[in-house]
């Protein structure tokens, strides 16, 4: 089988920064796209930022202040949040699009089990 282990989440004052890691583990071949979403109560969940091999996009809403990085040897990504705004609070979930050894035809769609991200004075 295959998951996501997130780490990183907690309470910061605006303008102040969180770093966000996600793992992927398992018999991984290869992983297509991953990255983050979030979601706020009563909203549907939105894509953050997603790293795909011909790039990685942004919402626009983070554009300048998050950075998504990748660690392809661990299969893990990064999600590094500068000028954090109140807004910016949400439930963010870490997810992969994952082709396994066993099985190469199918692709996983994977999600975390979620971090929680405050941004309040």
């Amino acid at each position: 089988q295959v998951q996501l282990v997130e780490s990183g989440g907690g309470l910061v004052h605006p303008g102040g920064s969180l770093r966000l890691s996600c793992a992927a583990s398992g018999d991984i071949s290869t992983i297509r796209a991953m990255g983050w979403y979030r979601q706020v109560p009563g909203k549907e969940r939105e894509s953050v930022a997603t790293a795909r091999a011909d790039g990685t996009n942004y919402a626009e809403s983070v554009k300048g202040r998050f950075t998504l990085s990748r660690e392809n040897a661990k299969n893990t990504v990064y999600l590094e949040m500068n000028s954090l705004k109140p807004e910016d609070t949400a439930v963010y979930y870490c997810n992969a699009k994952i082709h396994l050894y066993n099985d190469p035809g199918f692709e996983h769609d994977i999600w975390g089990q979620g971090t929680q991200v405050t941004v309040s004075s």
